[in-house]
């Protein structure tokens, strides 16, 4: 009698007991999830802005109610929500709304933006902007602040070459930086000069500075337009988070209101760019800093972002040997005594490092120093045990240091879309052999490594099914695949995948949150009209995102 009054007493109280509340959204499709136990399922469930279930149509959409949403439509084709893990957000907002010069055919075309942009311009107004890019150009060479000086004769021209690392000036800007055949080269940084001494008007990395002064900066309000349009443009994209590659704290605050104000809807994880006094206060003053998982998982700053060498299209990065079309070997643009103290208080302090290093020297200048510190630093006296450091770009190694990578736990973050478009140029600036470990996705991914993709925009589109498409297929957008491309070097289509998903995660400490389509999971999806695992390379590129969505909420619905 007693066992039944128990059982009698267990079972009115699981009648009692409120029903789990239903899915907020569900999406049915094919659900990539990125998860090797189940690559693919049919549908997936979402509540309070978490995966709840994934399974088949039937098993989720029991869990709808009268106010589940529900995104159903033929052909979804459902992805882990993409992160580009190393973008400039303010540079892709700059972009879209100043003088983009992204895609100009040659350099009379160039000559004729600038010209349009002065006749609209008040006499002495700086004129600026950036995107040129002179490889497909005939012949292939940088413009001269002479030729500026023809299109805008009565205003200071500033432009920045694709990569950012190179700009050019005319005349009235150097005049007003105080630029002549006297000034020497800053470090990290090299004025251009003709056979007589007198300065081109292309500047290379820190030698940019002594331009930039002189211009007029934005103003804040402008400064979060930038970031505003930059993150409504990467939405559209298909990207659910923009790791943003080097930043100061004006802008960290800048980008707090905006969230405040509910002005972005996608995630950011941001890095304060050093060394500098914003990277030494980031350690000092952690407590007001350093965050992780802000607006309800939406703004983390865990990060120092170091630039230790130049690009390679302006031949500022830094090599072991000789460019073969040049007489320089590149440069690095910071020294040991101010990089290394830095690493080992980061470390110390629990704060992510990730280094640019594009030239082979500068890759293993970078793994030198960060052994160094790592060795310096035992993980008992380390805020974080696996600090999960990284290098940003890691484009052009010596085969003696991909190993090392691996070994240090080092993270190679690298841009697809950067050897579709240099491997144009890329064997005039280097030669064909030391191509043979450029851009080596396969070899590094053979030592174990993880590969974060992302996009390095504005010097690049931003687009990720332009990165996809670049890691498998190696070729340039028509097809074009050139001597000394290494085909061999391609990701697989899954291995693609989790460069856009799950390893971005992983390299900023978020693999249990998001990444994969997983129970527990933010409901982060990029939902296209294509499946990218499968389709033939060019319908990679001509794939439609339906909705982006971050947390639950829809961020971007196609038209």
């Amino acid at each position: 009698m007693r066992y039944l009054l128990i059982c009698v007493l267990l079972t009115l109280t699981a009648c009692d007991r409120p029903a789990e509340a239903p899915a907020d959204l569900i999406l049915t499709g094919a659900v990539h999830t990125g998860a090797a136990a189940r690559p693919l399922a049919e549908a997936v469930a979402v509540r309070d802005g978490r995966i709840i279930a994934v399974g088949s149509t039937a098993e989720i959409q029991a869990l709808a109610g009268p106010q589940t949403r529900l995104l159903d439509a033929p052909g979804l084709q459902i992805y882990p929500g993409f992160a580009d893990s190393h973008v400039h957000l303010a540079g892709v907002g700059e972009r879209e709304l100043t003088l983009n010069l992204a895609g100009t055919p040659s350099l009379a075309a160039l000559k004729a933006r600038i010209a349009a942009e002065a006749a609209r311009a008040n006499p002495g107004e700086w004129i600026t902007g950036r995107g040129w890019i002179e490889t497909h150009w005939q012949p292939p060479v940088f413009p001269t602040r002479d030729d500026l000086d023809a299109a805008a004769p009565d205003n200071p021209v500033f432009i920045e070459r694709a990569d950012g690392h190179g700009a050019v000036a005319n005349s009235r800007a150097l005049q007003i930086a105080g630029i002549d055949p006297a000034t020497p080269d800053p470090f990290g940084g090299q004025i251009l000069r003709d056979e007589a001494g007198r300065a081109t008007g292309m500047l290379l990395d820190k030698a940019q500075a002594l331009v930039i002064r002189h211009i007029p900066a934005p103003d804040a309000a402008r400064q979060k337009q930038y970031l505003e349009t930059g993150a409504r443009t990467y939405a559209a994209l298909g990207w659910t988070q923009a790791q943003i590659a080097g930043n100061d704290l004006a802008q960290v605050a800048r980008l707090r209101e905006l969230y405040r104000q509910g002005r972005i809807g996608i995630r950011i994880v941001d890095a304060v760019r050093g060394p500098s006094e914003d990277a030494w206060r980031l350690i000092r003053e952690k407590a007001q800093w350093f965050a992780i998982g802000d607006f309800d998982g939406r703004f983390t700053v865990r990060t120092i972002k170091v630039s230790i060498d130049g690009a390679l299209g302006s031949r500022g990065a830094a090599m072991l040997e000789p460019y073969g079309d040049a007489d320089t070997s590149g440069f690095l643009t910071w020294k040991a005594e101010d990089v290394v103290p830095l690493y080992q208080a980061a470390l110390k302090a629990g704060i992510q490092v990730e280094t640019h290093a594009i030239g082979d020297r500068a890759n293993r200048q970078v793994l030198d120093w960060y052994a160094q510190v790592l060795h310096a630093v035992p993980a008992d006296a380390r805020a974080v045990a696996d600090p999960r450091w990284r290098i940003e770009h890691a484009q052009i190694l010596s085969g003696a240091d991909v190993p090392r990578f691996a070994a240090l736990g080092v993270i190679p973050s690298m841009q697809p879309s950067h050897a579709i478009g240099d491997l144009f140029f890329a064997a005039r600036r280097i030669g064909n052999a030391r191509l043979a470990h450029a851009y080596a996705w396969r070899e590094l991914l053979d030592t174990g490594v993880v590969i974060p993709c992302g996009t390095d925009a504005p010097v690049e589109k931003g687009d990720p099914r332009i990165e996809f498409y670049a890691a498998v297929t190696r070729r340039a957008l028509d097809g074009y695949q050139g001597e000394g491309w290494h085909p061999e070097q391609v990701m697989t289509r899954a291995e693609a995948l989790s460069c856009l998903t799950l390893w971005p995660a992983y390299a900023v400490f978020e693999e249990d949150k998001r990444g994969t389509i997983e129970p527990g999971k933010y409901a982060d999806f990029t939902v296209l009209d294509t499946d990218l695992l499968h389709a033939e390379p060019a319908a990679i590129l001509a794939a439609r995102v339906l909705y982006t969505i971050v947390g639950g909420e829809i961020v971007y619905p196609a038209p």
